[in-house]
């Protein structure tokens, strides 16, 4: 029987991949046989994430590449594509993953700047890098990208409100990728993960009373793991997920 789940001889790029949701999911597809670039801010973080994904794996399987990036410079992004390319190859698989979130409070109080560099980093920059990967993607007629958004792009936030625009955006965009280059084999899908035992999130877990009222109306009653959610994201990935596209995958434990 032929592995569905199998990504050998794939090029990956996951951006924010050097801790967190990211990590686990570069190092599942690297697991699954692809080759994956490991990107954020910092190099040094990069290729030290790169160098113990490749050691845990092991022969045989994948690889894992750093490229460092900061997701809020068109140049620099651009530079990431071409770095792939010229190391690797066409980027079979675009996990949009990195994103940022300043302001924690009530909307009326957020600043101006905070806003702009929100929408910016988690909208526009997933938008700059999707139209940078998808010509080679058309012209190959193969192409899978992932955007990671959030459980808050579906439910309205009292303190979270504009990350939770930001993240119904990116399930926007997916749908809209998935219409337009569906005929071009491409497909496009969000991932929203509810609350996941992250640095990201640690705001959100890491007091006692805050965690249990968030897992008291969650049907596991607990928090996810990132491996959890990189699960899904090696089905979108793989075969497995070939007639999946411009959906949006809610894994929160049951919310």
């Amino acid at each position: 029987m032929k592995d569905i789940f199998d990504l050998s001889g794939k090029v990956a790029v996951v951006t924010g991949s050097t801790k967190g949701i990211g990590r686990a999911i570069a190092a599942q597809m690297v697991y699954r046989g692809a080759s994956v670039v490991i990107s954020s801010r910092k190099v040094d973080a990069c290729e030290q994430v790169a160098g113990e994904i490749n050691q845990q794996v092991g022969a045989g399987r994948g690889t894992a590449i750093p490229i460092a990036c900061h997701i809020g410079y068109k140049e620099q992004l651009q530079a990431l594509v071409a770095q792939t390319k010229a190391q690797l190859g066409a980027v079979d698989i675009l996990v949009c993953n990195a994103a940022v979130n300043p302001f924690y409070g009530s909307m009326q109080d957020i600043p101006d700047t905070a806003f702009d560099k929100i929408l910016d980093s988690n909208i526009k920059s997933n938008h700059w890098l999707c139209q940078m990967v998808i010509p080679d993607m058309v012209a190959n007629k193969d192409g899978v990208i992932i955007i990671v958004s959030s459980i808050g792009g579906v439910l309205g936030s009292g303190d979270l409100g504009t990350y939770s625009i930001s993240k119904a955006a990116d399930m926007q965009l997916a749908r809209n990728i998935a219409v337009e280059f569906g005929p071009d084999n491409i497909r496009a899908n969000a991932i929203a993960p509810g609350l996941v035992r992250t640095d990201f999130a640690r705001a959100l877990w890491e007091d006692p009373d805050n965690l249990k009222k968030r897992t008291d109306h969650t049907s596991l009653r607990r928090i996810g793991d990132p491996d959890e959610i990189a699960g899904a994201a090696v089905m979108l990935a793989s075969d497995a997920g070939n007639f999946l596209t411009g959906q949006t995958l809610i894994i929160d434990g049951g919310r």
